[in-house]
């Protein structure tokens, strides 16, 4: 469904531009407020504990109240999802594409782990509102003076929101299992792989294994996740110098 701009009423909500209906008292609720006290209630307890009863709670408010402004949780999530990215870094102009795109990927994990119940929203499309596409314009721009075309820079910039969408909802789920089982990070896994693999079957997986790569106490330290994100995103940007060396 699409409000009176054409725009689809998803889209018209996330930019403030969905009318209000005009019947009734003056709502004394704003689309910011109740957006705000869903974040606070994702940032206490987990997204699983958002709910319209539990953001109108958290507001001192009645959930019809809520329904004037919002009309299901999905919209809600995307509300918060839009809101929560908060605003893009300041690049300086002359960083280059590289160190800019560093910047800028770095910049969204953080804020990303600041709200790690947004690894947990779906995605019902491309970035539309206009936290998501401010981001969005601040990586574009890193790729500014190169001689990309328009659609490779788009490209290149939805790999890498990709890599960090899967490396937080990674990191994420393995914290939790760490610390619901810190024994199966141990080198039970590791004596387990060395019964189970046969190296005949799984040659390259025979030699890790052999290699002693999993003999650890516990295979999940938080550094290691900091240093093995960024040594994969310098894997992703050598790939992106190696085709812009192509190009020129």
């Amino acid at each position: 469904m699409s409000d009176e701009n054409g725009l689809p009423a998803e889209i018209a909500l996330l930019w403030g531009l969905r009318e209000m209906p005009r019947r009734g008292r003056k709502p004394s609720l704003t689309i910011t407020d109740i957006t705000r006290a869903a974040i606070e209630v994702a940032d206490a307890e987990g997204l699983g504990a958002v709910s319209m009863a539990r953001v109108a709670k958290q507001l001192g408010n009645s959930t019809m109240a809520l329904y004037r402004h919002v009309k299901s949780k999905d919209e809600l999530f995307q509300l918060m999802s839009d809101a929560a990215v908060e605003v893009p870094p300041e690049i300086p102009p002359d960083s280059g594409w590289r160190a800019g795109l560093t910047l800028w990927t770095h910049s969204v994990r953080r804020v990303l782990s600041r709200h790690p119940w947004m690894a947990q929203i779906p995605m019902h499309g491309p970035p539309s509102g206009p936290g998501n596409l401010a981001w969005l314009d601040c990586a574009l721009g890193t790729l500014a003076d190169t001689p990309l075309q328009e659609a490779e820079k788009i490209g290149i910039v939805m790999g890498l929101n990709t890599f960090v969408q899967g490396n937080l909802r990674m990191s994420v789920q393995l914290m939790a299992g760490f610390r619901e089982n810190p024994e199966a990070f141990g080198r039970s896994y590791s004596r387990a792989l060395k019964q189970l693999v046969d190296p005949r079957l799984m040659p390259a997986l025979g030699r890790v294994v052999a290699a002693g790569v999993f003999d650890y106490d516990s295979l999940y330290e938080e550094s290691d996740v900091e240093a093995d994100f960024a040594l994969t995103l310098n894997f992703y940007l050598d790939g992106v110098a190696a085709y812009l060396a192509r190009r020129s």
